[in-house]
């Protein structure tokens, strides 16, 4: 069985989406491909088929394969909860925490893991497409390695090195990555793409043989911008630090930027919606009073996150716009802080045992350690709702006596002020549903577009496709992972 790795020259140079278009390109020719990231960092995740869960750009990478997700296509997940705290995932499965201090060794010793699920992959399909993470110029962090260079050598697994030319110096990221890591390191490399070109390429020639001449790689393409690719869901929290374009006359949905946010993909359905401006509030700015709904997203330390947004005085902008009527809607720890209490009973979040609320729902929450991962659908403002569960700890109170939405399995979900105007769910993904997402717009008087988000992204995942198979040379890739003579 055959297998490519795509690794970077750095953290958001485009790495998940070009395996995400490379996975859809090799489907359109009819192999049968599977994504794979040995480790991954993001509090950005998704429930897969299996009752686990991974990093959301596996999970989007596998639908551009036209498959179901599934926890071995993510074998290590690190969710960060602090500074130097992360709750590890490994097969789907939170396993505990990782420090600063035992990151290294406890990372090593789960290559046998990853190993263990990249082999099951490849007995699946024809082809194997992987992610790696980070730089493996990053040479401080080889020893113990297993997201770039330790899993290439220790699977045989071919690399292609994606430079990003946006953000400038690429000649010299490729051929500095060159120098500085381990010849058997770069042995593994056997191209490089330019990613991220705009203009004319043929003004990049000259640069472009200075990389193969001085790295000694083959050059395999200059991938244009993919303005598609706006439309993919995005798992890496960079995306947050770029200022969304304003667009006049739309009515504004506005999310506080915590500092453990998380799934803040949540939102993404709605930004396509030509009808409202989805603004994303950093620290240090308030919550715009123009905002006619409010959005609280996930939370990877609800408890921490709560004591950040009463730091910044979101929670006196949250109050006021309650007074003045407008609509606020909590995402699982967004529901939780909505309510009147967090309990941490067993320190699941840190040493702060408990946190008061916003009280704007008479509901309190009890963190465990029990972790809630499932797939549901539902009825929800009388439409049809698909999402899914991510959370640890129960919410209960007399709020929950109206429930946000119904599960067909006969449980419900989440809670209502007796208004309606405030609403609390535990359902990631639930702004996707076009029906259920147009219910909401309603109640801020905008008329949704029913836009079938999921198609979209489809879509989206066909022009990346297409437009990257124009520029890149996939016969050379193929051939470099095993496939073709």
């Amino acid at each position: 069985m055959a297998a490519l790795m795509l690794q970077g020259i750095g953290s958001d140079v485009g790495k998940s989406v070009l395996v995400a278009a490379l996975c859809r390109a090799l489907t359109h020719r009819g192999l049968r491909v599977r994504p794979f990231k040995p480790q991954n960092m993001s509090n950005n995740a998704a429930v897969t088929a299996d009752g686990g869960e991974i990093g959301r750009a596996q999970a989007l990478q596998a639908m551009a394969c036209r498959v179901e997700p599934h926890s071995d296509m993510n074998p290590v997940l690190l969710k960060p909860q602090a500074d130097r705290t992360s709750q590890l995932i490994v097969h789907g499965r939170v396993r505990g925490t990782l420090g600063s201090g035992n990151f290294r060794e406890a990372r090593g010793a789960l290559m046998t893991e990853v190993l263990e699920s990249y082999h099951r992959l490849r007995g699946q399909c024809d082809i194997v497409i992987v992610e790696g993470a980070g730089s493996p110029a990053e040479i401080n962090l080889r020893k113990g390695d297993i997201a770039n260079m330790g899993f290439a050598r220790a699977a045989d697994v071919p690399v292609i090195l994606i430079g990003d030319i946006d953000r400038g110096g690429v000649i010299a990221s490729i051929v500095g990555t060159r120098a500085v890591i381990e010849p058997e390191d770069a042995a593994m490399i056997r191209g490089f793409l330019i990613n991220k070109f705009r203009g004319d390429p043929a003004l990049f020639d000259d640069g472009y043989r200075e990389i193969e001449r001085r790295s000694g790689w083959h050059g395999l393409g200059v991938i244009p911008w993919l303005s598609a690719a706006a439309r993919l869901p995005s798992e890496d929290a960079v995306i947050l630090e770029r200022p969304a374009d304003p667009r006049d006359g739309r009515r504004m949905i506005a999310c506080p930027i915590l500092p453990r946010i998380s799934n803040f993909d949540d939102l993404d359905p709605l930004k396509l919606e030509p009808g409202v401006e989805v603004a994303m509030v950093p620290p240090g700015r308030p919550i715009p009073a123009e905002a006619a709904m409010i959005v609280l997203p996930g939370s990877k330390a609800t408890i921490a996150d709560m004591a950040a947004l009463r730091a910044e005085g979101w929670d006196i902008d949250i109050r006021a716009h309650h007074r003045r009527g407008g609509m606020i809607v909590g995402l699982c720890g967004g529901y939780q802080m909505l309510g009147k209490r967090i309990a941490d009973p067993l320190g699941i979040e840190g040493a702060t045992a408990e946190a008061r609320g916003l009280g704007l729902l008479d509901v309190e929450t009890t963190l465990s350690s029990a972790k809630c991962l499932r797939r549901v659908t539902g009825t929800a403002l009388g439409a049809p709702v698909t999402g899914y569960e991510m959370h640890m700890g129960e919410t209960v109170g007399p709020s929950t006596e109206r429930p946000f939405a119904m599960l067909d399995d006969g449980a419900s979900d989440g809670a209502a002020s007796a208004d309606g105007k405030v609403i609390g769910s535990y359902l990631h993904g639930l702004f996707a549903s076009a029906r259920l997402r147009d219910a909401l717009l309603a109640r801020i008087d905008v008329a949704g577009s029913g836009r079938d988000y999921v198609a979209d992204v489809d879509a989206a995942l066909d022009e990346i496709a297409a437009e990257f198979a124009a520029h890149a040379d996939i016969g050379a890739m193929l051939r470099i992972a095993g496939i073709g003579g």
